[in-house]
């Protein structure tokens, strides 16, 4: 499924489907959002977006959505260090940054099962995958109620993170190669 708007635009993220999750899991606990990011000069469509995504949250007091500028990432990364779930609902995505930020820093993901996110996110190892908003607020509520569970997959996601996606483990990997490759056993 892919959201287009009225002027035949897709979109890649789903912000309005993370708020519908969030309504839905809301009734269930007491809970914020903070929908966090900010513009690209290559994204045209995201003043349009914003504006959506500002309209459906409302006035709710729980939903923050903070538009930041590019050089933000200290921001960025406080609010990843400071959420009980990062949330990635993607309708298209390759390798998720905002994924493997996430599960270094030891947060449970609940992304979509797009794209590359599920090298990223093992279903209940690394996190938890979902194919609709009400299975993200399913995935949503029940790490909200199971807090151990979600502990061990955030430490899980960790070490899967430092296990194949870090720069330092394809070097070694690369020199390993090259040294068998001259003949260094």
């Amino acid at each position: 499924m892919f959201i287009v708007n009225e002027d035949g635009v897709v979109y890649q993220k789903d912000p309005i489907g993370v708020i519908r999750a969030y309504q839905i899991a809301k009734r269930y606990f007491d809970c914020q959002l903070v929908l966090a990011g900010g513009g690209a000069t290559d994204d045209p469509e995201g003043a349009q977006v914003l504006e959506e995504v500002r309209d459906v949250a409302g006035p709710d007091p729980d939903i923050h959505v903070l538009e930041l500028p590019p050089w933000s990432p200290l921001e960025i990364n406080a609010l990843q260090r400071g959420s009980t779930i990062v949330i990635q609902k993607s309708l298209r995505e390759g390798f998720g940054l905002t994924v493997a930020e996430a599960l270094w820093k030891s947060k449970p993901v609940v992304a979509s099962a797009v794209g590359g996110i599920p090298t990223q996110v093992i279903h209940k190892h690394t996190g938890m995958l979902a194919h609709s908003v009400e299975g993200t607020a399913y995935q949503v509520r029940f790490l909200l109620s199971h807090p151990d569970l979600a502990a061990r997959l955030g430490a899980q996601g960790h070490q899967h993170v430092r296990e194949h996606f870090l720069i330092t483990r394809n070097l070694r990997r690369y020199l390993t190669l090259f040294l068998h490759l001259l003949g260094y056993h």
